[in-house]
């Protein structure tokens, strides 16, 4: 599991994080929720050991190692994935190859033997199957000219094919209509099968964590944890907003 000890982490010298402590657990899916500016991206990029924010106090371990200042790719290595709020368009490198690549660097790391094109491609297809694209989309360049659903879904196709441990989702639905929110939470239960995978959500669209029913919910306000508890939370908020639940930790 990754569990995150009172961590306090700066941005360009400004503290965002203010001791926060969390755990998210194997096989779950839990849901981070907060106001505009609370953190959660924060606590997002500092998991995954982006090199912008900077870990000024506490700890965070996975499967009990403390990971605090391993680099991003030894974090990565180790089978934590962030999906981006804006994935970055890369012209010239087709989807396919990009796929590829990642595999194959996934499984070198493991000791295993890379894919071929050949051998890759029934895997591709197999994948792109389930998640209901068409099957030219590896033929484009990556996110390049894509629309938001469509970036989101290359985010997700990532997910199925890499089969990472940890999984945190960064406003994956955010510019998404409903109907591409249902087929991104499709495409995440639908990965999460048979796996003990942990998809941490963070989100503001409560259609999500419809499609999503999330295990537990937690709340960042300030640079702080306010609340956690099940998806009732969630369900709490949606009604009456976050002013109930921040008012009591202001």
């Amino acid at each position: 599991m990754i569990e995150i000890k009172d961590i306090h982490v700066e941005v360009e010298g400004t503290e965002i994080l203010k001791g926060v402590s969390l755990t998210f657990a194997p096989g779950k899916i839990q849901a981070l929720l907060g106001p505009n500016g609370s953190g959660k991206s924060t606590l997002a990029h500092v998991l995954v050991g982006h090199p912008r924010y900077k870990l000024t106090q506490g700890q965070i371990f996975l499967d009990g190692k403390d990971i605090s200042s391993w680099k991003a790719d030894e974090r990565a290595k180790a089978g934590l994935f962030l999906s981006f709020q804006y994935p970055p368009s890369i012209p010239g490198v087709t989807i396919g190859k990009f796929l590829r690549t990642a595999v194959n660097a996934q499984r070198e790391n493991r000791g295993q033997k890379p894919y071929s094109v050949v051998e890759f491609h029934p895997l591709l297809k197999e994948a792109i199957t389930k998640l209901n694209l068409d099957p030219d989309f590896i033929r484009r360049y990556l996110n390049h000219g894509f629309s938001g659903g469509e970036r989101k879904k290359m985010e997700i196709l990532q997910l199925l094919l890499l089969q990472p441990r940890y999984v945190l989702l960064d406003e994956t639905d955010s510019g998404l209509d409903v109907d591409a929110i249902k087929t991104v939470a499709e495409g995440i239960k639908k990965i999460r099968e048979n796996t003990e995978m942990s998809i941490v959500v963070i989100t503001h669209y409560q259609k999500f964590l419809e499609f999503l029913s999330p295990d537990s919910v937690s709340v960042l306000y300030q640079g702080r944890v306010a609340a956690s508890g099940g998806y009732e939370l969630a369900q709490k908020i949606e009604k009456e907003g976050f002013g109930g639940i921040t008012n009591d930790h202001a």
